[in-house]
């Protein structure tokens, strides 16, 4: 793992819940929108990282069958190795990998049940900061 690519939380009302962010916790979410992206100094091929925190409707990405709350999603350098080294370890990881715009996608499950996401940006990396859906 390289850093924590972001957190995203589920919502009735993601305007509301993220305007709620913005005025008690000073949170620089942006104009009209759900979402708050930190640039960083980056290792590996990625010379800067992001973070993103996002408020999402329930349709807005694909939150699996726990039906979280919330979701982290963990940033590294190559999703393949990371998955295979998972699946080696028997941790439940979904068979599935998505790829867009925005990188490579997969999923897995801690020992508690909790799913997260693992997130490898593609190779010269585009911010989402103006895009609310993920995929």
């Amino acid at each position: 793992m390289i850093g924590l690519g972001g957190v995203f939380l589920r919502s009735k009302d993601p305007v509301r819940l993220a305007s709620w962010y913005r005025r008690h916790l000073g949170l620089a979410v942006s104009p009209g929108g759900q979402v708050a992206t930190w640039s960083w100094p980056s290792s590996g091929r990625h010379r800067t990282g992001n973070t993103l925190w996002a408020a999402l409707a329930e349709n807005d990405r694909d939150w699996g069958p726990a039906n979280p709350a919330a979701q982290l999603n963990y940033r590294v350098d190559d999703l393949e190795a990371v998955l295979a080294r998972l699946r080696r370890r028997g941790v439940t990881v979904e068979d599935r990998i998505d790829v867009s715009a925005y990188g490579r996608f997969g999923w897995a499950v801690d020992i508690e049940g909790n799913r997260f996401e693992l997130w490898e940006p593609p190779g010269v990396y585009r911010s989402p900061e103006r895009h609310v859906r993920m995929r």
